[in-house]
């Protein structure tokens, strides 16, 4: 039977183009990666969106709030096998004044919500994967304006993440191993990026199956 995968993140999961800021086409967002890479054995759905953090509120930007949108896109997609969780980015930029420990508390907030669901096979919990997002680079003029002096707490961010994918049992993927972010804009991925995303993601998952 097919597996169901549904992939939850911010702007480099809807498949930002780091040269424009247009969206790439499926074939080039590393969710679509990771289903050729899997080759049928899951169906694997995007929830992605620009500036979306973990726990937190954008003042300028309503639903932006990764908690308050995701039990009813959980139970809108449900059955769901698995739940891959990539955020962490947005919550990086200094005006949130949030440290890495502090992301990967909120993160632990998701996770439980996500194990309370019963949207899994069943009414069970799903299976869960979280990744710890590239850390920032260098950014351009643009992307300086929300995230410069963030750069620290992206790259604290994988640490703190197995700690806690460790205290709950659940799969662990450091995006930082297979990708760097593009040099264009220090926050998005290029289209090879998005690939290797994918195709790297698919090692610790298709075990999950």
């Amino acid at each position: 039977m097919t597996k169901s995968i549904l992939c939850f993140g911010d702007s480099i999961t809807w498949g930002y183009n780091p040269k424009d800021g247009t969206r790439f086409s499926p074939e080039h967002r590393w969710p679509r990666a990771l289903e050729a890479a899997l080759q049928g054995r899951a169906h694997v759905i995007e929830e992605a969106l620009s500036g979306r953090t973990i726990a937190t509120d954008d003042p300028s930007r309503p639903y932006r709030n990764g908690m308050a949108m995701l039990p009813p896109l959980l139970e809108g997609h449900a059955p769901l096998d698995m739940v891959a969780i990539m955020l962490g980015t947005n919550d990086s930029a200094p005006f949130y004044g949030l440290d890495p420990g502090r992301i990967a508390m909120d993160s632990m907030a998701m996770i439980r919500a996500v194990s309370a669901s019963q949207t899994g096979p069943g009414s069970s919990a799903p299976k869960m994967v979280l990744i710890a997002p590239p850390p920032l680079g260098s950014l351009s003029s643009e992307m300086a304006l929300m995230y410069s002096g963030g750069q620290g707490t992206s790259r604290g961010l994988a640490a703190t993440y197995r700690t806690v994918a460790d205290r709950f049992g659940i799969a662990f993927f450091d995006a930082s191993e297979v990708v760097k972010v593009s040099a264009v804009d220090g926050v998005h991925l290029d289209p090879e990026g998005q690939r290797a995303r994918g195709l790297g993601l698919s090692k610790t998952v298709e075990p999950l199956l």
